[in-house]
């Protein structure tokens, strides 16, 4: 069975506690970072992730908790599942 996953992006004006609050959902949604990139540009913090998505995941809540933290942090957020991701830059 393939593995089914999601690209999360954030992007803002760089915070203490960015990355804590982003896996603490994906944690509280049980769901596993596979692999994460992360840089700090100026006074701009950007992220990359690859998360496991299981069968089980609430894509809904999972979308509404990092809705929230986008607002709460005032950064943007973005989830795609990975095939979409995909073909949305295919060359």
């Amino acid at each position: 069975m393939e593995q089914k996953r999601a690209v999360i992006s954030v992007v803002g004006k760089d915070q203490v506690g960015i990355i804590a609050r982003v896996t603490t959902i994906l944690a509280k949604n049980q769901l596993n970072v596979l692999d994460i990139s992360q840089t700090i540009l100026q006074d701009f913090f950007t992220m990359m992730m690859i998360v496991d998505l299981q069968e089980s995941a609430d894509l809904d809540q999972l979308q509404k908790d990092l809705d929230q933290v986008s607002e709460e942090m005032k950064l943007q957020i973005h989830m795609q599942q990975e095939d979409i991701f995909k073909s949305m830059h295919r060359i």
